[in-house]
């Protein structure tokens, strides 16, 4: 697994760790996600989604199993990059060991 190590990695104090990330409703696998910093999983950047079938930037994030909608695309226009921003109690996360 390569982490990235960027100028956003640097601009959150430097601190990542990488997260199993799976849906709220089936418990079932997604992705692997690079967590940088410290405070709650609100969004997902694309730049940052490893372990992930990507087919291209759909506009929902939905999990395969169960077609549950996890998340929607958008623009974070304070650093233009794209992401997901996560529906409220739609995953659940667990720290990769």
């Amino acid at each position: 697994m390569k982490w990235k190590n960027d100028k956003y990695k640097k601009a959150r104090a430097g601190k990542s760790r990488l997260l199993n990330i799976s849906c709220a409703k089936c418990n079932s696998f997604l992705l692997s996600y690079q967590k940088d910093g410290v405070g709650h999983l609100k969004r997902l950047y694309l730049d940052r989604i490893q372990k992930f079938e990507k087919e291209k930037a759909a506009k929902l994030l939905v999990c395969k199993s169960c077609k549950n909608i996890l998340g929607t695309y958008f623009l974070y226009e304070k650093e233009n990059r794209p992401a997901y921003r996560l529906n409220l109690g739609a995953v659940k996360k667990e720290i990769e060991k």
